[in-house]
């Protein structure tokens, strides 16, 4: 029998006592649970990372303009800027997740990794890795199973999905499972991993989720950047040996007791937080009333 994801704590120790890697175990999950091939698994995989990094190229160099306006090509505005904050890598970074998420708010094709809204950490973080590290496929491959793995707990012990626990179970979620890849990637071990997820979520709980508009554009673009940001940040402390002091398994427990008690209007109800700014009613007033289409009689059977 697989290991069935209950827990980080019975994850490290499943793996412990039979010899595996984490993502072995990942594997092992799908082919018993969800009785897929091997092969066919790493295939998919390969597929889901082309994705991802064809969402970085496309918004990095077509028009990413949304209906509604509020996305305007600011990944490019970001990769082309001449000033840079910190290094260059910082700037790819930070763009390459903008880059893909406006692939996501312009309607293009994406990875939910672990949702469309936020579709752009994994990418953007994989994709710089590979390249600052010259890390093979394989390797980030083996990256995003650990990066299910994590998923997989988080959303039995909490939610992937900002509508149950907002914007810390979407992006929060993505970054933990980013920084956890990262760490595995990097050569760090499975107490290091969970470490990178503990301090993610630390710095990601409670955060809303209030689209204005109701939708997945503002803020949810740039949450994707500094989500990707922070997921480097942990990786690096945890990498490091600095202990998350509050055990993973904990951190996760706490990001749902959080998103239990938060009010409903910032679990994108677009009702709460910046949707409900005078700017943000402004803007859901013009792009409801733009974007409304009547459905003609005779097309309801197309529903059907």
């Amino acid at each position: 029998m697989s290991y069935l994801f209950n827990d980080f704590k019975g994850w490290k120790s499943y793996c412990d006592e039979n010899g595996l890697e984490l993502y072995q175990s990942v594997i092992e999950y799908e082919v018993d649970q969800n009785g897929k091939e091997e092969d066919a698994i790493w295939i998919g995989l390969d597929q889901a990372y082309q994705v991802m990094s064809d969402a970085i190229k496309t918004g990095l160099s077509e028009d990413m303009k949304s209906r509604s306006g509020m996305i305007n090509n600011g990944a490019k505005k970001v990769y082309n800027s001449p000033i840079t904050v910190l290094s260059r890598e910082f700037t790819n970074l930070i763009s390459r997740a903008l880059a893909a998420k406006e692939v996501n708010s312009c309607m293009g094709r994406v990875v939910a990794a672990p949702t469309a809204g936020a579709s752009g950490i994994l990418p953007g973080t994989m994709y710089t890795l590979q390249e600052i590290h010259n890390l093979e496929d394989r390797k980030i491959l083996e990256g995003l199973l650990v990066a299910a793995g994590i998923a997989l707990i988080i959303e039995q012990k909490a939610s992937l999905a900002g509508a149950v626990g907002g914007c810390q179970a979407e992006t929060g979620s993505a970054a933990a499972m980013a920084s956890g890849a990262i760490v595995y990637c990097l050569g760090g071990s499975i107490d290091q991993i969970f470490n990178a997820v503990a301090i993610t979520i630390q710095c990601m709980l409670g955060l809303v989720c209030d689209p204005v508009a109701g939708l997945v554009e503002v803020p949810c673009v740039v949450r994707n950047a500094s989500a990707a940001a922070i997921a480097n940040s942990s990786a690096q402390i945890a990498i490091s040996q600095v202990d998350a002091v509050i055990p993973v398994d904990e951190c996760v427990q706490a990001m749902g007791e959080i998103g239990e008690s938060m009010e409903d209007k910032y679990k994108e109800t677009a009702l709460g937080g910046l949707a409900a700014t005078l700017t943000g009613q402004k803007i859901s007033d013009r792009v409801l009333i733009k974007d409304i289409e009547i459905i003609p009689n005779n097309e309801e059977s197309l529903l059907g």
